[in-house]
């Protein structure tokens, strides 16, 4: 007796709600459905005017996924809709074959109001499991089957893949053939937000400066890892917040939209990235997730494998971060990038805003499994890079601060690495 084939379904979308789209697409494969998405499905050189009707006409339920955007959008997606209806005529009455899917707050359209529409934005996970009660309930009068896929047969469990920026100022690592003010960044966007690759391996830690920072010397980081090549900006906080219905800690917030985002403390920080993990988690490999950096993490990507004393060398220059008065306001990120970036393509390490670190200010040496990177202990937490009103001292790569009073210049940026201890 042959095995039951898988449910298929087919996402009717406005191309401007993919995002939201392609996170519903990756539950539902996880979770045993033969899902048609165009971004997916349809290959280099076939016509979509042929395939898509065909895969309507071939599915046994269409979503068709609702948004303020797709109800009054006029185009192929009401054509697909119009297919869908088509199709629905032929189906016995009762049969689930059309659901309506609110990507947010909108009105179904008069066409498709006979059907009962599902929520998936409000209260995400129960809207996502009546859905999944309507689709079971759909195979089960087919005799179809919804087997869960393997472990690494899932998709989006992979890191992107980078894409590549040509900037000027060599650093370590640039191709001998490229031209001598040239090398290329590989640039990882996660959550919309960019990242910058650091490789596994020894560092130097600490300085001499003060006693804090001492004893210097070389550390293993274990794992290669990612990092934010930018702190986290006005903007970008501000998806979080309308998310979980906050309030932003910067009054004029949309005026300075690519500024770091200030006022935060280590909580807030620790709630962002917790809130990426929950929606944006899949992009990452197995084993890892997004989080604060930890101290280790942070300096690494700020000065790299040489132990220099500011990103861009051991001279400081007051033309390549906003610090010691050279700004009374925050910068946009990446202001002074590339010619203030670090070895690995990091903007803004220097100056412009504290950033908040993962770890406990405990003494070095530094030692990730000692309990300083204990999300659950009390203690002060470690704040680097210096901000727009600190001297050049304050800024340089081994400085480690802790309980800066002045919130307003504390910002953050996000790491991605395998689970802390």
């Amino acid at each position: 007796m042959p095995e039951p084939r898988p449910l298929r379904v087919f996402l009717c979308h406005a191309n401007e709600d993919k995002p939201k789209v392609r996170e519903l697409y990756r539950r539902l494969r996880a979770d045993g459905i033969d899902v048609w998405f165009d971004e997916k499905s349809l290959l280099p050189g076939q016509d979509w005017r042929v395939e898509i009707p065909k895969a309507v006409r071939e599915s046994d339920v269409v979503i068709v996924c609702m948004s303020s955007v797709s109800a009054r959008k006029e185009g192929f997606v009401q054509a697909e809709i119009n297919f869908a209806l088509d199709k629905a005529l032929e189906k016995p009455p009762g049969t689930i074959y059309i659901i309506p899917a609110k990507l947010e707050e909108c009105d179904v359209p008069d066409t498709l109001s006979r059907w009962q529409w599902v929520n998936l934005f409000e209260d995400v996970e129960s809207g996502y499991e009546m859905l999944m009660l309507s689709l079971k309930l759909r195979a089960k009068n087919l005799g179809a089957s919804l087997s869960p896929l393997p472990k690494d047969e899932l998709p989006y469990v992979s890191v992107a893949k980078p894409r590549v920026e040509v900037v000027k100022l060599p650093l370590k690592g640039s191709s001998p053939a490229a031209p001598a003010n040239q090398r290329k960044l590989e640039v990882y966007t996660l959550a919309g937000l960019e990242f910058v690759l650091v490789p596994k391996g020894k560092f130097i830690m600490g300085g001499t400066a003060n006693d804090n920072e001492e004893p210097k010397g070389k550390i293993a980081i274990p794992y290669d890892y990612w990092i934010g090549r930018f702190p986290v900006t006005n903007a970008q906080y501000h998806e979080f917040v309308q998310a979980v219905g906050a309030k932003h800690p910067v009054s004029d917030w949309s005026k300075k939209r690519d500024h770091p985002v200030t006022s935060v403390s280590w909580e807030l920080s620790m709630s962002y990235c917790m809130w990426l993990n929950e929606n944006f988690g899949h992009e990452l490999p197995d084993g890892y997730t997004f989080h604060l950096p930890t101290e280790a993490e942070w300096e690494k990507a700020a000065r790299g494998t040489d132990g220099r004393e500011w990103p861009w060398g051991n001279v400081f220059d007051p033309t390549r971060s906003n610090c010691d008065g050279f700004s009374e306001t925050t910068t946009p990120v990446g202001q002074f990038s590339p010619r203030g970036d670090s070895p690995y393509g990091c903007a803004d390490m220097s100056g412009n805003v504290w950033e908040w670190c993962h770890s406990l200010y405990w003494p070095y040496p530094y030692k990730a499994d000692d309990g300083r990177e204990d999300e659950t202990a009390s203690g002060d937490r470690v704040q680097r890079g210096g901000s727009l009103s600190s001297e050049r001292g304050f800024v340089r790569c081994a400085f480690r601060y802790f309980n800066f009073l002045d919130d307003v210049s504390l910002g953050f940026r996000v790491a991605a690495s395998p689970v802390l201890s």
